[in-house]
């Protein structure tokens, strides 16, 4: 637990360094529009979490985001009586590539480094094939209402997703699913010893991932409209998160709600970061190095608690 604590911190901190910038932000409506910008990157590092924690990663998940955009727009063309159709089919793509990924990693034993590096490729390339580089169609403004509307007075769609979203992982992962999960990611091996279904497992995980994916998108579709362009670096962000909220790459380590946490970091940053003038591709670096430094830090102090645990006990 004590592991989560700092990404709580220094979320606070940014908070309140953007409350100083711009007053608005402490007003009921400046804030929920700062959780509807990061709710759909909370999303999609939860389901990267699950992937993570597995032991595995997935870097298709920017590319798919794009891909469910584009696929969306061309199928709904403006007609209001496709979006829930359409909304059905995106779920059901987004849990199948996540489906091929999976068995692909499990049963075929290929890193998921490069299985989902190879999907990343193969949606890129289908989406600009199919599109040309230029995406047609129109979003309904029924889709849009997910990623701009709002439910109940102020409160935006996103954010009562982003609610029950986290709900829904959170109990996943005080579940039987959760235990096995995290079994998995720490010893794969001694996990199977045990009778857990490792390939079951970490192919769920990838399901999970794909689905989260496909919420992010029709998010995003509304908030951000089409473009070839919307998934664009999201499968880095969504591990920077995950990294940035103290999850061990390698997995068997890390807490879901400290994930989700990370994400709205980032987006805290980047909120920052504009608020102050400095320039949006700055984000690429300041990207990078708090992966770097979050990376090492775990790194040096997973050895600590290990020499601490296999220390043997003494005895008066």
């Amino acid at each position: 637990m004590r592991r989560n604590l700092p990404i709580f911190g220094v979320l606070a901190v940014l908070l309140v360094l953007i409350a100083a910038a711009n007053p608005h932000f402490l007003e009921v409506d400046g804030f929920l529009a700062f959780v509807k910008r990061a709710a759909p990157l909370a999303i999609l590092a939860a389901g990267q979490y699950f992937v993570i924690v597995s032991g595995e990663f997935d870097l298709s998940v920017g590319s798919l985001v794009t891909a469910e955009v584009v696929i969306a727009a061309r199928l709904i063309d403006g007609d209001a009586g496709a979006t829930w159709p359409v909304i059905v089919l995106l779920l059901a793509f987004g849990a199948l590539v996540g489906l091929v990924n999976g068995l692909i990693t499990t049963l075929l034993r290929v890193p998921s480094f490069i299985v989902t590096l190879g999907m990343l490729l193969i949606l890129s390339g289908a989406v600009f094939l199919w599109t040309d580089g230029a995406p047609r169609g129109a979003l309904s403004q029924q889709f849009r209402q997910f990623g701009r509307g709002t439910v109940v007075g102020d409160v935006p769609w996103s954010v009562l997703i982003l609610v029950v979203a986290v709900a829904a992982v959170v109990l996943l992962m005080r579940a039987n699913f959760g235990r096995t999960l995290i079994a998995t990611g720490d010893n794969h091996l001694a996990a199977g010893l045990s009778g857990v279904r490792v390939h079951r497992v970490r192919t769920t995980a990838f399901v999970l991932s794909g689905l989260s994916a496909a919420v992010c998108a029709i998010l995003l579709g509304g908030f951000a409209g089409v473009s070839a362009k919307v998934g664009q670096g999201l499968e880095f962000q969504a591990i920077t998160a995950v990294v940035l909220g103290g999850v061990v790459l390698g997995g068997g380590r890390g807490s879901v709600v400290a994930a989700i946490a990370g994400a709205f970091t980032l987006q805290a940053l980047f909120t920052l970061l504009n608020l102050h003038g400095i320039s949006g591709a700055l984000e690429f670096t300041v990207q990078g190095a708090i992966l770097i430094v979050a990376v090492a830090l775990g790194t040096i102090q997973l050895p600590r608690r290990l020499t601490r645990s296999s220390s043997p006990s003494t005895t008066a």
